[in-house]
């Protein structure tokens, strides 16, 4: 699986943003876009995706704990299927459950302040996303 991917994790105020090496076999986080208009967000989310040269982006998908897909997982995907038609990059979606939460409490843990910590919790979240996907997709199918 060659080339770099892009990690989001869509909220309604801010976009975090990972990316991965060009194996696509790790994720770092890159940064946050700060929602102003889908137009604007998708603008912003191309050139991060042009400047890296990204084949492919994988979206977090807030499902609800029993699976299904609720409003916040509707508002997802109406951004994202617009940014896809719009770019052309193939767009994957995969399970967010818990990722917010997990990296709240991975930067909690390493004892950074709660203001620091709501800089950096989005990219965070698009990096475990990210990290998810891709080490599901390395394992080889049986």
């Amino acid at each position: 699986m060659a080339g770099r991917t892009l990690g989001l994790d869509v909220g309604d105020k801010r976009i975090g943003v990972a990316i991965s090496d060009a194996l696509s076999m790790t994720a770092q986080p890159l940064g946050v876009v700060q929602r102003k208009s889908i137009a604007r967000d998708c603008e912003a989310i191309m050139a991060l995706a042009s400047e890296y040269e990204v084949v492919r982006i994988v979206a977090g998908l807030p499902l609800n704990m029993d699976g299904s897909e609720g409003e916040q997982s509707q508002k997802v995907r109406r951004f994202c299927d617009t940014f896809a038609r719009n770019s052309g990059i193939d767009l994957i979606y995969e399970d967010e459950r818990m990722t917010s939460a997990q990296s709240e409490r991975m930067l909690i843990e390493s004892g950074m302040r709660r203001d620091r910590r709501r800089k950096v919790i989005d990219k965070m979240a698009a990096t475990l996303i990210l990290q998810s996907y891709l080490d599901r997709a390395s394992v080889p199918s049986q």
